[in-house]
């Protein structure tokens, strides 16, 4: 970057927010990607709406690239700085701007963390539902730019499903103000859909209007042992047909036992099984819980389960929780190669099957982890790096193999990414899920909303 353009972004944001140290590049380059080189040629900090339309425009009039940032939580190098961009970091636009108990919804600032958001809303006695593992450092912004999921989807959806209205910087420096927060309004094409899962790609998410529900009741946390994975399906329909679900998670014996080497957890009960399923309930009526024993004990007589636990407490929920949540966490030790893909909830029997005979012909000597959220059809398969193979390498085996996997998707009428993005690392594969048709509609959108091409290039499409 340029002298000039240098003291023209100091002017807007102050000296002291414009940041060219090695650390904060190599801190605001990256995201949770382990694949590139953190290169951008600075880091901006604003504090307001106006002041990233300043960034914009100026950005536009010198053709300088901007990487959109917000907790760089992302697995699939949406928010990578490698070829000199300019990271815009909505750190500073932290707050909550209005609440409304009567609309049960509240604006914020996109740089606001999820569970800040979360804690906000609980103090008001609301709650706001979307939740993951890196809730504690995602920011909203970045939530909605690629439309974050979690464990609660079978129950309340996805972020889109609770976004009212949208502020966004389009790449021409526009501010657009999009729905309002309004529940119904027809009036033909909902912009505020386009940015949601855009990517930075279409306009920089400054501003959101979020709708909260009611707080959930007592909820109960069951560990089931399975025999094998059909029989998590046929749990999942005995489940689901006879309590509200708010969760159905699932993972397997390798991914427990990955979890319990780091972490300062206990098994949840004393055999191993191949699979685990994780189930949340509701106890919305007094005899929830036992239903849910009855449940168990109808799936044990049926060869389905083997073993069980239920949660007494909210301490044992959390650690029971856990066993599932921690389990990216401790798989980032071993360096692995994410797939995160998803397939109609019918079909996954079939997918697995299909994805294992796979992986054991092209996989034979990697460790290959499974979990997901089996209750909405998303599924994370993970191959770890053996400790001998370099990342280069491993990671070069694992592309030739990756366009199988798309292809087996296809096939099965599924998506290359189910909720983390498309970024850089996905690109290769979009067609794979989007036809030639679509990419190119989604093209055009993109020069019609950045026609310099200066928002997050290189991502997406």
């Amino acid at each position: 970057m340029d002298k000039n353009t240098l003291q023209q972004l100091q002017a807007i944001v102050g000296e002291a927010r414009v940041l060219c140290d090695a650390d904060s590049l190599q801190n605001y380059g990256l995201d949770r990607t382990t694949v590139w080189t953190a290169a951008p040629c600075a880091i901006v900090l604003p504090g307001s709406i106006e002041e990233v339309q300043a960034i914009v425009r100026l950005a536009a009039s010198e053709d300088l690239a901007i990487v959109p940032s917000g907790g760089r939580t992302g697995l699939s190098g949406g928010a990578v700085a490698r070829s000199g961009e300019l990271v815009l970091a909505l750190d500073r636009m932290n707050k909550v701007i209005d609440f409304n108990a009567v609309d049960r919804s509240l604006t914020c600032q996109a740089g606001i963390i999820t569970q800040q958001l979360q804690e906000y809303a609980a103090q008001q006695g609301l709650f706001y539902p979307v939740d993951f593992a890196a809730t504690g450092s995602s920011q909203i912004g970045g939530n909605i730019a690629t439309n974050a999921g979690g464990i609660n989807v079978i129950r309340y959806g996805m972020t889109r499903d609770w976004v009212l209205g949208l502020k966004v910087v389009t790449g021409n420096g526009d501010i657009l103000e999009l729905n309002r927060g309004l529940l119904k309004n027809n009036t033909g094409y909902d912009f505020r859909h386009l940015f949601i899962g855009s990517e930075g790609t279409l306009g920089i998410i400054c501003e959101a209007t979020l709708r909260l529900a009611p707080p959930p009741q007592e909820r109960a946390v069951l560990v089931l042992g399975v025999s094998d994975f059909p029989a998590i399906m046929d749990v999942l329909k005995t489940y689901s047909g006879a309590l509200t679900l708010n969760a159905f998670e699932f993972f397997s014996d390798l991914a427990l036992e990955k979890v319990l080497a780091h972490q300062p957890l206990s098994p949840p009960f004393t055999a191993r099984t191949p699979y685990y399923a994780l189930l949340e309930i509701e106890q919305s009526h007094p005899d929830s819980l036992d239903t849910a024993m009855s449940l168990f004990e109808h799936c044990v007589e049926q060869g389905w389960v083997l073993d069980g636990v239920v949660s007494q407490n909210q301490t044992q929920a959390k650690n029971l929780w856990r066993l599932r949540e921690d389990i990216s966490e401790t798989l980032s030790f071993s360096k692995p190669y994410k797939n995160d893909i998803a397939v109609t909830i019918s079909k996954m029997p079939d997918f697995i099957l299909a994805v294992d005979q796979l992986t054991q012909q092209h996989y034979p000597d990697f460790e290959v982890v499974w979990f997901g959220h089996i209750g909405d059809g998303n599924l994370h398969l993970n191959i770890l790096k053996p400790d001998a193979l370099s990342v280069e390498d491993f990671n070069q085996q694992c592309n030739a193999v990756s366009v199988a996997v798309a292809e087996l998707v296809q096939s099965f009428g599924g998506s290359i990414s189910a909720e983390h993005g498309i970024g850089l690392l996905k690109k290769p594969y979009l067609s794979y899920t989007r036809s030639d048709t679509e990419i190119a509609l989604m093209q055009e959108m993109k020069r019609l909303f950045d026609p310099q091409g200066i928002l997050n290039p290189g991502k997406l499409i």
